[in-house]
């Protein structure tokens, strides 16, 4: 197949034409490095190796991008590289910002434990969060057994965000509802809303 013509494109991508139809994108540098030209004979060897490469590049620039905006568990790396590279590319990049130190997904665990159990979540909740952003279920079940006493959570969560809700039996319910989507069980849920009030609404 001849190389009929270079076309740049957006995100720093250049679009290849073979025998004169629209073919491949490849990320710039891979294309500069390959010292590609209008005239060049491609082959299906040739051209599966400069896509693989240009997979690489831009999975581990796209990698170094999100971790720029905050850290990540390795696996949801992975899922969110392989929307726009391959599988191979994606676990390769992940592979790497683990190698030089920029992915840990055990610190990223318990950082992030940390900031669930500030906002009031239960340790069964935040071990649910951590699970389903990629960590891996025993390392997320350790982070999440730091959570704090649910008896002391739920006392605090009720004087600082829902004391003006307990009016009245319908505010007592909706908190109760609230608690128990933050990961509480019913049965401590009960015993806090018994602590600060003299009849719970109960039914």
């Amino acid at each position: 197949m001849e190389l009929t013509a270079l076309e740049p494109r957006r995100h720093r991508l250049v679009q290849l034409f073979l025998d004169g139809e629209p073919a491949v994108k490849l990320d710039a540098e891979t294309a500069a490095r390959a010292g590609l030209r209008p005239g060049m004979e491609l082959d299906d060897e040739t051209l599966h190796e400069l896509l693989l490469e240009s997979d690489r590049a831009r999975a581990k620039e796209k990698a170094l991008w999100l971790l720029e905006s905050r850290p990540h568990a390795k696996r949801e790396l992975e899922r969110k590289l392989s929307r726009s590279v391959g599988e191979e590319a994606a676990r390769g990049a992940a592979d790497k910002m683990e190698e030089l130190g920029l992915l840990d997904d055990g610190d990223y665990a318990r950082r992030l434990a940390a900031e669930l159990f500030r906002k009031g979540w239960a340790e069964r909740r935040v071990a649910q969060e951590l699970t389903l952003r990629g960590v891996d279920r025993e390392l997320a079940r350790e982070a999440a057994e730091a959570a704090p006493d649910p008896e002391e959570a739920l006392r605090a969560l009720l004087e600082r965000k829902y004391a003006r809700r307990l009016g009245d039996e319908k505010g007592v319910r909706q908190t109760a509802a609230a608690l128990q989507r933050l990961g509480y069980g019913w049965e401590d849920i009960r015993a806090a809303l018994r602590s600060v009030l003299p009849d719970p609404g109960e039914g």
